[in-house]
C-alpha cells in the first residue's frame, strides 16, 4: 500500500521507511509540515503524521486534511505521554496514535489494522478463488502451494485481488507500487504484470488488460 510518512528526525524516518518497505509498502517522506501539505493532496492509503514538525505541526496538517472532506487514515506519532495531546489528536480525526519510542513490531501491527479497516477487511488474510495472501507475512499460496513473489508482485497482487472486477489504471498503480522516487512509468507497470501473470498460471482468476483503461482481476 501507499504511505505518506510525515517525520523530520532523519534517522527514525529511514529507519521506518526501511521497515514498512520489506514488507511491501511503498514510502514518500515528508521533513516538514509545508512540504507535507502540499504531499498530502495525493492519493495515500495512511499518513503517518509527527505531532512536532517544523513549519507547521501535526495537529494543523491533520485538522487540513479532515476540514477538506479526505478520510485517509492517520497514525499519529507522538513523544508526548500526556493523555490531552492523545484525547486532542483523536478528537481531531487520528484514527491512531503511537508513543516514541516504539517497538517497531507494534508499528507493523497498527499500520496492518489501519489498512485493513480502509479497505473495509477484518483480518489480515485476503482470498480470492483459490488465493489465500497473508498481509502480516506477506506471503501468498495458491492451492495451498506457496508463490515465490517479489515484495512489489505481492503488493499488485493485494491491490487487484482486494477489489476483482475493478478496473485500476496504470498511473493509479504506479502511485500505489512506486515512491516518488523511483521513476516508474507505464511500461514499468507493464513489466511487473506480465511477470505476475507467469506465476499465476493455476490461479482462479486471471489478470485481464482493458486497453486504454488499465488492468482487471476477474474470476474464471
Amino acid at each position: 500500500m501507499r504511505i505518506l510518512l510525515v517525520e523530520d528526525t532523519d534517522d527514525v524516518a529511514q529507519a521506518i521507511a526501511s521497515r514498512l518497505a520489506a514488507i511491501g509498502h511503498t514510502v514518500d517522506r515528508a521533513a516538514d509540515g509545508l512540504l507535507a501539505a502540499g504531499m498530502m493532496r495525493g492519493d495515500y492509503d495512511l499518513i503517518i503524521l509527527d505531532v512536532m514538525l517544523p513549519k507547521m505541526d501535526g495537529f494543523a496538517l491533520l485538522t487540513r486534511l479532515r476540514e477538506a472532506g479526505r478520510d485517509t487514515k492517520v497514525l499519529m506519532l507522538t513523544a508526548c505521554g500526556e493523555v490531552d495531546e492523545r484525547v486532542r489528536a483523536l478528537d481531531l480525526g487520528a484514527d491512531d496514535y503511537l508513543m516514541k519510542p516504539f517497538d517497531y513490531r507494534e508499528l507493523d501491527a497498527r499500520v496492518r489494522v489501519l489498512l485493513r479497516r480502509g479497505g473495509g477487511d477484518s483480518t489480515n488474510i485476503l482470498a480470492c478463488a483459490n488465493l489465500r495472501l497473508d498481509r502480516k507475512s506477506r506471503s501468498a499460496s495458491l492451492d495451498d502451494r506457496a508463490l515465490e513473489l517479489t515484495r512489489r508482485e505481492i503488493t499488485l497482487l493485494e491491490i487487484l485481488a482486494s477489489k476483482p472486477g475493478r478496473i485500476f489504471g496504470k498511473a493509479e498503480l504506479i502511485d500505489r507500487l512506486f515512491t516518488l522516487d523511483d521513476n516508474a512509468n507505464a511500461n514499468t507497470v507493464e513489466q511487473y504484470v506480465a511477470r505476475l501473470r507467469k506465476k499465476l498460471t493455476d490461479a482462479g482468476f486471471e489478470i485481464r488488460t482493458l486497453r486504454g483503461l488499465g488492468y482487471q482481476l476477474v474470476l474464471k
